[in-house]
């Protein structure tokens, strides 16, 4: 077809375009996206967005403006409007967090909590350097049992004798860490499946009780008035929540002895490393709350595992667990979620739907109950059909207290003003005015693979830039 030919006027240009249409249908979606693509006008602006977001997997696209004038004069400094972007509209990151979800996003979720954590454990953003010297433990809290499961290395022994439903009581096997066996149960009928979405369910509330009974526990230690203590130390914390392959919750936590003012002031000369290492094996043995009034819980009291790890923190490592070695390592589990224990991440909707779900036996179990238990009036409070997917746990990732550290909101703020440095020049004070309106989200198939290759290449870049930085060979 010519160009500047009118399809609608003119037979041969009206006989090429439907020609050209009908070829176009003849390809497969993916590929006449890509067409559609290809012939964008404004194509490299559209990609400088995509880059921009880091390849995001689930853009959020915002259509408005945005006015900066002097405080002063009222003289307009910048303007901006999404009128002269593709499609009328900006393109900005989704923010997850989970990996499964976008691999960019949470790459970056991942690194804002690296420094989040490492701040509260060296100073930085915010927090006093003198917070080194402070007393600091990374602790490991878990579940308890609900059942035997296959573990990683040597398994349960193997025992003749089978329990009442006519099922293995052991093992004998060594499982690699990678074998689908490992966190299943030895005998579904003998695991406690309510116990354990009821537990999930209840580990936010077994965290604050360990914190409020830390209070107390560092009083006794001291010889001091439980009403008293929280006069004279703070305990800072940051935890992050990670599922084992059996499906339980258990918490990583930075744990830190403060004075009452928080970082800025050193904690009392008893407020020692030795006694809040006391206070936290004490503390987490005398959690003890009641479960929740159902006939389907089985009663009883609520607690952590038996299984608990507490390791002092110092600076470089040295025998120790280094500070940046733990603030990596919370990172990590920022960005992974209940997948890590072969779980879905996204909310169930139906019964019928939890039995299309290509997951285990055990995972579906879980599910299962959760779904079940949530149907009870007297469990409506927990919400379990809702975080059925969740396999009972309805807690933040990673939570901190307030004055451990910096927060997500700051970082993101920091990241912001950085990014708009080369108006720093401006020496008065400004104002901006601007108004903006969500108008779409995601990819088109085309559009998606693009956007991945991007993520990919910036992935690649990252490795080679730490490689080289680690003195070694890409």
């Amino acid at each position: 077809m010519t160009a500047g030919t009118n399809p609608y006027t003119d037979p041969t240009a009206r006989r090429a375009f439907l020609d050209r249409e009908a070829r176009l249908r003849q390809l497969p979606p993916t590929e006449r996206d890509f067409v559609r693509l290809g012939e964008m006008p404004d194509l490299n602006r559209w990609l400088e967005q995509i880059r921009t977001t880091g390849g995001c997997a689930e853009p959020v696209y915002l259509a408005g403006h945005t006015t900066t004038l002097d405080a002063d004069t009222g003289e307009v400094l910048r303007h901006y409007s999404t009128g002269t972007e593709p499609g009328d509209r900006l393109a900005v990151r989704c923010r997850n967090r989970r990996a499964s979800r976008c691999a960019p996003c949470s790459w970056e979720h991942s690194g804002d909590t690296f420094h989040l954590v490492r701040s509260g454990l060296v100073g930085g953003k915010g927090v006093p350097e003198t917070v080194r010297t402070h007393p600091r433990l990374f602790v490991t809290l878990t579940a308890p049992s609900f059942g035997p499961v296959h573990r990683a290395g040597d398994c349960h022994p193997a025992w003749r004798r089978r329990c009442e439903h006519g099922g293995c009581q052991g093992c004998g096997r060594t499982h690699l860490e990678a074998d689908p066996l490992v966190g299943q149960p030895l005998c579904s009928d003998c695991y406690d499946y309510p116990g354990h979405v009821l537990w999930n369910a209840m580990a936010p509330a077994l965290w604050k009780a360990f914190r409020d009974n830390l209070y107390h526990h560092l009083a006794t230690g001291a010889g001091v008035g439980r009403s008293e203590v929280r006069t004279l130390v703070r305990v800072s914390t940051a935890k992050v929540a990670e599922y084992q392959k059996r499906g339980a919750v258990h918490f990583h936590a930075v744990i830190r002895l403060d004075g009452p003012d928080g970082p800025t002031t050193p904690p009392p000369p008893w407020a020692a490393e030795d006694l809040l290492l006391e206070a936290v094996r004490s503390a987490v043995a005398a959690v003890a709350l009641p479960g929740p009034d159902s006939m389907a819980s089985g009663g009883g009291r609520l607690g952590f595992g038996a299984q608990l790890d507490v390791h002092p923190l110092i600076t470089g490592g040295g025998g120790h667990i280094s500070d940046d070695a733990v603030a990596a390592y919370v990172a990590k589990y920022t960005s992974k979620s209940v997948e890590a224990a072969g779980a879905v991440d996204r909310r169930i909707e139906s019964l019928a739907e939890i039995q299309a779900l290509r997951v285990s036996p055990h995972v579906r179990a879980l599910i299962t109950t959760a779904w079940r238990l949530g149907g009870l009036p007297e469990l409506q409070h927990l919400r379990l059909r809702a975080w059925a997917h969740m396999l009972g746990y309805r807690g933040h990732c990673l939570t901190k207290t307030r004055a451990y550290s910096t927060t997500y909101g700051q970082l993101r703020a920091a990241r912001a003003e950085h990014a708009c440095g080369l108006y720093a020049d401006w020496d008065d004070e400004t104002v901006a005015e601007g108004a903006w309106r969500f108008v779409g989200t995601g990819h088109t198939p085309a559009e998606a693979l693009v956007a991945a290759g991007i993520a990919e290449d910036l992935a690649t870049n990252r490795e080679i830039v730490r490689a080289e930085q680690a003195g070694e060979r890409p």
